[in-house]
């Protein structure tokens, strides 16, 4: 999903005079911030970010809508005992962009995305753990 934000917004960014003039900009800031919300309930505290996780052979074995979907989805915690640095990394990549894409049409959420891409930022850099060679 984090990935999905950040291109969205990069979109969103690129094309918004073309977006504007097809009066679709409000559709895209609103998928973008419909999103966005959602990754701010997974970012409840500084240090702490929420992921969920599917399992790959299940969901791929699977041809049904999303919604319709009974496989497990476990959540997981990215924290100081259970890093995460590429979601983590990914997650402040999508709450920067997605800040960008507000910025001229409403600067108050646009500050609080940035605030995000921050503590998750500095987070994923502090849970990075180096691969043993």
């Amino acid at each position: 999903m984090a990935f999905i934000i950040t291109m969205l917004s990069w979109s969103t960014i690129e094309y918004s005079d073309k977006l504007r003039a097809k009066k679709e900009l409000v559709n895209a800031l609103n998928g973008i911030k419909w999103s966005t919300d959602y990754l701010i309930k997974a970012h409840p505290e500084a240090d702490v970010l929420h992921g969920e996780v599917g399992d790959c052979n299940s969901d791929h074995e699977c041809w049904q809508r999303p919604e319709d979907m009974t496989t497990p989805r476990t959540v997981s915690g990215i924290d100081d005992q259970h890093p995460g640095s590429d979601l983590a990394a990914e997650t402040a990549a999508a709450f920067a962009a997605a800040s960008i894409a507000f910025k001229s049409t409403n600067p108050k959420y646009a500050s609080l995305l940035l605030m995000h891409a921050q503590q998750v930022r500095t987070y994923s850099l502090l849970t990075y753990k180096v691969p043993a060679s």
